[in-house]
């Protein structure tokens, strides 16, 4: 079983900066991808941004040139600085892991609790 711990989430001030982080535990052979989601109330949830195993990235509309997704294989971990964040910003950020589990070898597709981003004066 592979679970997925974030950090980082917070208030902030409009034009402020957070960075996220994320993690995934467990016995993993590989991992395809690691993205970041975000659900404000009362709407769906939504991708963010993405990475995958060779470093391609792809960003929502709303965030291109302000949030930069990196990763660090070492470490297995993801990272989602977010720069000059918006009011429309807030939400809940979930990280999502997809890669292969070693102990059956079965691809595995994992969620994190999330972790809640305000922006507000």
């Amino acid at each position: 079983q592979v679970f997925v711990v974030e950090s980082g989430g917070g208030l902030v001030q409009p034009g402020g900066s957070l960075r996220l982080s994320c993690a995934p535990s467990g016995s993993i052979v590989t991992i395809y991808s690691m993205g970041w989601y975000r659900q404000a109330p009362g709407k769906q949830r939504e991708l963010v941004a993405i990475i995958t195993s060779n470093s391609r990235t792809n960003y929502d509309d709303s965030v291109k040139g302000r949030f930069t997704i990196s990763r660090d294989n070492a470490k297995n971990t993801v990272y989602l600085q977010m720069n000059s964040l918006k009011p429309d910003d807030t939400a809940v950020y979930y990280c999502n892991v997809k890669g292969l589990y070693s102990g059956t070898y079965a691809n595995f597709d994992s969620w994190g609790q999330g972790t809640q981003v305000t922006v507000s004066s």
